[in-house]
């Protein structure tokens, strides 16, 4: 990865050598038996926490370390994602997209409540925006959120909510009041409130070791100090959020092709037809080259914006072409990745037969491919 040398320093490779030796003892032995069983143990959170690794980028005083150190948390990221598994690390990761509103915006008796247990993997955090009605459409979402002295009565359904079966703690869009994108605000819901129920296990063509779950609100009655941040202006913390999530969907895309190009070219040297290395031949040298060509600009770019979050400047526009960028590159690799292997690449025992299916949510996930063009277009003037 020649491209990481002007972004990465000497602390964020203790970081990354630490995620990746964790990996290596409690990940890559058992991840075929999770994938198949479709989840992996609770436990692995409370590993995790203990090893510091879900802390990374949030204060000390909350349980954390590196805190607003973007590119230690993109070395953590990269070595999870070497698990080979997206559903692994984006259950696992879901505390990245639930937890920073609370945070920055929740009360501070929450924040200092539930953050620390979160980063210790006691708990479970999960984010609940999308709902079945529209997934793109968030400033029209639907979950209604009515004062009622000092709680909130809530009703409505969420769905496709990664960690959604066994998380503990929810951050939920909910509107609190009129239409668009100004009625719109952000509660902590906890498991075990009533009124607040689970719905099935939801099967995905991909990230199969991540739980999937619908949610349900029927009158659930929510404290008013679970408000996190302002009411009705919910919909401003979201779009914050997104930056940093489109960030991690551009890194695991990154990731996924990297794997990818990883397991072509040991094929390339390994397999044998017509009495050589598959690799010796021109057609494949020249995908090859391509493929690594294709990841390298991907990456470099990624960085550079990740680089320009890290000095707080504002990249809406660039971190939508980065996650855009980057899944195509992805869908690019992981296509070519099965086709170099040939049947061995349509195999379940095959790491690219993951990858393809894993990679192919990546760019729906955090605003579909469409959805980043139209903010690119509008960050353009049109």
């Amino acid at each position: 990865m020649a491209a990481s040398l002007s972004y990465f320093d000497e602390s964020h490779q203790l970081v990354r050598d630490s995620v990746r030796r964790f990996v290596e003892r409690e990940i890559l032995p058992y991840i075929d038996e999770w994938e198949e069983a479709e989840e992996f143990p609770r436990e692995l959170y409370l590993k995790a926490g203990a090893a510091g690794i879900l802390g990374i980028g949030y204060s000390e005083q909350l349980g954390g370390s590196h805190e607003g150190d973007v590119f230690a948390k993109v070395a953590a990221s990269e070595e999870l994602m070497r698990s080979g598994s997206g559903g692994l690390v984006a259950g696992l990761g879901s505390l990245d997209i639930g937890l920073p509103p609370i945070v920055k915006w929740a009360k501070p008796a929450v924040r200092e409540r539930v953050v620390p247990q979160v980063l210790a993997g006691e708990k479970i955090m999960a984010l609940a925006v999308t709902e079945p009605s529209g997934g793109s459409d968030v400033a029209n979402l639907k979950t209604r959120a009515v004062r009622d002295g000092d709680h909130y009565r809530v009703n409505g359904s969420k769905t496709f909510i990664t960690s959604g079966v066994r998380a503990d703690y929810y951050t939920v869009a909910v509107r609190t009041g009129g239409e668009g994108f100004g009625g719109v605000s952000l509660l902590l819901v906890e498991k075990g409130t009533p009124g607040f129920s689970v719905g099935r296990k939801l099967k995905k063509m991909g990230w199969w070791a991540s739980d999937t779950a619908e949610l349900f609100f029927d009158d659930c009655k929510v404290p008013v100090e679970n408000l996190i941040g302002a009411e009705n202006a919910g919909f401003a913390c979201i779009m914050a959020n997104f930056q940093s999530e489109r960030l991690s969907l551009a890194i695991m895309a990154n990731m996924t092709a990297q794997l990818a190009l990883e397991e072509s070219l040991k094929w390339a040297r390994e397999r044998q037809a017509f009495g050589k290395p598959v690799g010796k031949f021109q057609v494949l040298k020249h995908r090859l080259a391509e493929m690594a060509t294709q990841l390298e600009v991907s990456r470099e770019f990624t960085y550079r914006q990740a680089a320009q979050m890290a000095a707080g400047r504002s990249v809406i526009k660039e971190i939508s072409m980065a996650k855009n960028f980057a899944t195509d590159i992805a869908d690019r690799l992981t296509y070519d990745a099965v086709q170099i292997m040939g049947g061995m690449g349509y195999m379940r025992e095959s790491l690219v037969e993951r990858l393809y299916r894993d990679n192919r949510i990546l760019s729906i996930g955090g605003g579909t491919r469409e959805i980043m063009n139209e903010i690119i277009s509008k960050q353009m003037g049109l």
